[in-house]
């Protein structure tokens, strides 16, 4: 939780793979990060029917 305080305050994104382990440990979590991804799209990633899905990673 603090990392993500932290992320919001400095607007730096903690990365895709840092927001998924939250993601799976904590349902409350999951609601912190959904207000993130809304409030900094620049980051690039967006939950799409409930999976965190990193839009700027390249497609093979």
């Amino acid at each position: 939780m603090q990392k993500l305080k932290l992320a919001e305050v400095l607007r730096e994104n903690p990365g895709v793979e840092f927001l998924r382990e939250c993601w799976k440990d904590d349902p409350a979590l999951q609601i912190v990060i959904k207000k993130l991804l809304v409030k900094f799209p620049q980051w690039g990633i967006a939950c799409v029917d409930g999976v965190l899905v990193d839009w700027d990673a390249k497609v093979k």
